[in-house]
């Protein structure tokens, strides 16, 4: 029986079994969106979900330092093998900011950290090869979407398919 929204809302339904932060299991839940920005960093707190399912062996169809991980690596100047000890030790979000922020090169400004995130976020497929994976995974999953053109839409997309959702 569907629930109103006032109902689900005044009367929520506990769930069980939820998305663990420290050890996600990727092969039941997606990592957070790539819009979710932890101290101003776009894709972050996705990358820190893929690195510690990695760590857990949970990481399912997800790969840790992907090519999209790349551009927040070279923007960060940070090297993935040393952010996965980071990982490994078991630090919690504010934590692995605190690194970022501690050892990336150049040191980023508040305003450089929030333009990286709008262009990254706004990153839409370039290169033939990369617009051809684009498009044949949005004609698969949402060939009457109009509105997926980057490849934050694409990732989101793709999670909400993935794990069952009818686009």
């Amino acid at each position: 029986m569907a629930r109103s929204l006032k109902s689900a809302y005044t009367n929520p339904t506990v769930r069980t079994g939820g998305f663990n932060f420290s050890a996600p299991d990727l092969t039941k839940y997606p990592p957070r969106s790539p819009r979710a920005r932890l101290g101003g960093f776009a894709h972050f707190p996705r990358l820190i979900d893929k690195a510690r399912a990695t760590v857990a062996g949970t990481n399912g169809d997800y790969h840790y330092n992907c090519p999209v991980d790349a551009h927040f690596w070279e923007f960060t100047g940070l090297k993935p093998a040393a952010f996965l000890k980071e990982i490994k030790s078991g630090k919690g979000d504010g934590e692995l900011l605190a690194h970022v922020l501690a050892h990336a090169r150049p040191r980023r400004t508040g305003s450089e950290i929030a333009a990286w995130s709008t262009w990254f976020e706004s990153r839409a497929p370039s290169a033939v090869g990369g617009r051809e994976f684009f498009n044949g995974i949005h004609q698969k999953n949402a060939p009457h979407r109009e509105d997926i053109s980057t490849w934050f839409d694409w990732l989101e997309l793709d999670d909400f398919v993935t794990f069952g959702g009818k686009a």
